[in-house]
């Protein structure tokens, strides 16, 4: 599917609706520009930066009362084919048979990529094992590391678990020292408990944490990651960064993804050019995560009076 990038439209006035027929499902209902309900699947995943970014969004738009469920990537898209909602947001793009899904109903889709977020190893702080290559990864997923070190990941429905088995080539981890826990925080926890244990998760959960965990991730630290079929730096470790991520230096990425089925000028069209304009995109900035595009930096320059 060719992807459809959204205009970034102005903020200053509301763009009326869009006047056709539409079916009433759950998610969709009377909305504008930055007016109205609508109900975003989200990948619970991505909750810190999506919260951030609803936080400002309805801060400047008082009359949109977006509700957001946080889910699993399954189950976000399980809502969006069954047309229980028409906006998610995900960590990846639609494949073919869900497209087609969609366009089955007469359904507008739009995708729209909004950040890069890094897949991130970490160990607990007294650990001496702080490098990893990509290779020993995939044996280690593979059930060929060492069997006395356990490696956690969140939800085994989750995005995280769906990219892992992707990079390993292993449809199922049986090995009896590779296991989901409930949730990113609890992987945190675990690793911060446990030094022996490997745990992978979303990069944006170790950035300006809360009060929650916040302990937890004082107590771990991020693995560097070579790899080895990258032929400008075979040999060199990346620690996730942003400029290791926009530089393709760090090997384990992933991107976010806003996914419009609502065939509507409305609330989700609204959110997605709000985060994808320089707002949202200096939010995911701060947030450690990479913009899909860079916000630009405005320097003033002053003459000597």
């Amino acid at each position: 599917m060719n992807k459809l990038k959204y205009a970034f439209l102005a903020f200053g006035f509301v763009v009326g609706l869009q006047a056709c027929t539409q079916k009433t499902v759950k998610g969709v209902s009377n909305d504008d520009f930055t007016s109205g309900k609508v109900t975003f699947a989200v990948d619970n995943s991505f909750e810190p930066i999506v919260g951030q970014e609803m936080y400002i969004f309805k801060s400047r738009y008082p009359n949109a009362d977006p509700t957001v469920l946080y889910l699993t990537e399954n189950h976000a898209i399980n809502l969006l084919l069954n047309d229980s909602v028409r906006v998610a947001i995900l960590s990846r793009d639609l494949d073919t048979a869900e497209i087609n899904v969609l366009k089955r109903r007469s359904l507008d889709v739009k995708v729209l990529r909004f950040a890069i977020d890094a897949v991130t190893l970490i160990v607990n702080k007294n650990s001496k094992d702080t490098l990893a290559s990509v290779g020993e990864l995939k044996k280690m997923l593979n059930g060929l590391g060492d069997p006395n070190r356990s490696i956690v990941f969140d939800n085994p429905n989750s995005s995280l678990v769906r990219y892992l088995k992707e990079l390993s080539g292993n449809k199922e981890f049986k090995q009896k020292n590779i296991y989901a826990l409930k949730s990113n925080k609890e992987v945190i926890k675990y690793v911060s408990e446990h030094p022996d244990a490997l745990g992978i998760t979303g990069y944006s959960w170790l950035v300006d944490p809360d009060k929650e965990y916040a302990p937890y991730v004082d107590n771990i630290k991020i693995v560097g990651v070579k790899d080895e079929a990258n032929k400008n730096y075979p040999n060199q470790y990346f620690k996730p960064s942003q400029e290791t991520l926009v530089l393709k230096q760090y090997p384990l990425s992933r991107g976010l993804y806003i996914v419009d089925c609502s065939s509507k000028t409305g609330l989700a069209m609204g959110f997605a050019s709000f985060i994808a304009g320089d707002v949202g995109q200096r939010i995911i900035l701060r947030s450690g995560l990479l913009p899909d595009k860079m916000p630009p930096r405005e320097i003033n320059v002053r003459s000597k009076l």
